[in-house]
């Protein structure tokens, strides 16, 4: 998952340009953190992100940010997994029930952006009840 490109791409799709990655580094050179908040439409996305790196703390700001834009808030999540990566497995079946359930259930006058923030809660809802949570240590 390149969550990234993931955050860029919905962003651009939803008509509010591309995200500002605002970076702040804090401590010496040889221990340097990294602490990133992600900006789209003038509004902070998600918790942003911090690292020894800039591509990491990049990364987990993205990946924050899209579980913000999916309605998922770190308060949904297990203590240990607050500031982990989300990296879901992919099973096209699973999916594609979640994308149709999401859309039976949508009503009429739901926008498309609802109806994908349903279906990601269902698909992440699926696959814990079958045990395929996040891939451990990614």
């Amino acid at each position: 998952m390149n969550a990234k490109g993931e955050l860029i791409a919905r962003l651009l799709n939803q008509g509010q340009g591309t995200p500002i990655f605002e970076t702040e580094s804090h401590g010496p050179p040889h221990e340097r953190t990294f602490r990133v908040q992600v900006i789209a439409s003038g509004q902070v996305l998600g918790v942003g992100g911090e690292g020894r790196s800039k591509k990491d703390a990049e990364r987990l700001a993205a990946e924050a940010a899209l579980r913000a834009l999916d309605g998922v808030s770190n308060a949904e999540l297990p203590e240990d997994q607050v500031g982990v990566p989300l990296r879901w497995p992919i099973y096209s079946g699973v999916l594609e029930a979640a994308l149709e359930a999401a859309l039976d259930l949508a009503p009429e006058d739901a926008t498309l952006d609802e109806v994908r923030a349903d279906a990601a809660r269902l698909y992440r809802d699926l696959l814990g009840e079958l045990g395929h949570g996040p891939e451990d240590g990614q």
